[in-house]
C-alpha cells in the first residue's frame, strides 16, 4: 500500500504520559525490534501524539491507524484536514484478542509468585 514505510514508536515518556504506564520493553528495545521488520523502511520516535504535527515533520501521505479510532471525533476531524493536504488514513482491523494488559497482569502475577514460574529439571 506504500512505497516505503515510516513507523513511529512511542517514546517511553509519551507512554507514561499518555497512558499512565511504564512500559515493559524500554523504548531502546521496541524501536530496535521495529526497525528488523522486514517491510519497515524506518523507525522513528514517537514523542507526540499529535498526527498532525508528525505530518509536519515527516509528510507522509497514507497513515495507517486501528479501526477502533474509525468514526471517532479526533479521527472524523484529523481525516478531514488530512484529506486537505491530500493525505489518505487506512485503518486497519484492531486486534480485540490482544491486550498488553491483560500480558501484564500476567507477568505481574508471576513476578509475585516465582516459585510457580521455574522450569522443570531436564
Amino acid at each position: 500500500m506504500c512505497d516505503r514505510l515510516i513507523v513511529g514508536v512511542t517514546s517511553d515518556e509519551l507512554v507514561i504520559e499518555s497512558k499512565n504506564k511504564i512500559p515493559v520493553i524500554p523504548f531502546d528495545q521496541r524501536i530496535e525490534i521495529v526497525r528488523n521488520i522486514k517491510c519497515v523502511d524506518v523507525a522513528i520516535k514517537q514523542d507526540t501524539m499529535n498526527k498532525w504535527e508528525a505530518w509536519e515533520k515527516v509528510r507522509f501521505d497514507i497513515m495507517f491507524v486501528g479501526d477502533d479510532w474509525f468514526e471517532s471525533d479526533k479521527w472524523k476531524e484529523l481525516d478531514g484536514r488530512f484529506k486537505e493536504v491530500g493525505v489518505r488514513i487506512v485503518y486497519f482491523p484492531y486486534t480485540k484478542t490482544v491486550s498488553t494488559t491483560k500480558v501484564n497482569k500476567i507477568l505481574e502475577l508471576r513476578r509475585e509468585t516465582p516459585e510457580q514460574n521455574k522450569l522443570p529439571q531436564q
